[in-house]
Formats: structure tokens, sequence, C-alpha cells
């Protein structure tokens, strides 16, 4: 039984993205782990809006705040150890890591 682990990692510093990216990538390489990705979502720009007040009834407002999210998706087939120790590293503040395991089950097994 193989185990997948996909992780998706946003940040919207695109640099320190891009550097947690690579690290992981020739981790991968040196441990020889089976990686799939990096793989870009396309960046999304958000906006979130701004008040004066903390008052419901004052509509005042200041410009919105504006900033673009940047996405990676990356597989690890197998080498349970490598991907664990990546998904528990201690990445940066700018750095949002989510991890996601599943288990992967042989032709022919009936679960």
């Amino acid at each position: 039984m193989t185990f997948v682990t996909r992780l998706t990692l946003q940040s919207g510093d695109r640099a320190a993205l891009e550097g947690i990216v690579d690290d992981i990538k020739s981790t991968a390489e040196r441990k020889g782990a089976a990686l799939k990705g990096p793989h870009s979502n396309p960046p999304m720009d958000m906006s979130v809006p701004q008040r004066c007040r903390l008052h419901a009834d004052d509509e005042r407002h200041f410009s919105s705040w504006e900033y673009t999210v940047f996405t990676r998706e990356l597989e690890i087939h197998g080498h349970d150890e490598f991907a664990r120790e990546v998904a528990v590293r201690d990445f940066p503040d700018s750095i949002h890591v989510e991890a996601e395991i599943e288990q992967i089950h042989g032709a022919g097994r009936g679960n």
C-alpha cells in the first residue's frame, strides 16, 4: 500500500514561495523521492474592504487592501519519511501549507 502526500503551498510573497518549492524539489531529487510538480495555479487577486470605524452604521471606508496569492501544488508518491519531513518542517510565516494524505491500494484489493 502506497501513500500520496499532496502539498498545497500559498503565499503573497512569490520569491519566498519559489524558494521553498525549489528547496523541496532539490531535497526530493537528492533523496530519490518520486515528486510530481510543482503545479502552478493562476494567481488569485484578493481585495479586502477597510472601514474607517467599527460601527455597522458608519459607511465610511478606506480604499480596499489588494494583494495577490500565489499557489503551488506538489505530490509525493511513497517515500513516507521524506513526505513527513517536508510536511512538518518550519515554513516562513508568509507561506501557508496544507497537506493531504491519500492511501492508494494495489490492483485487485477490495478497499
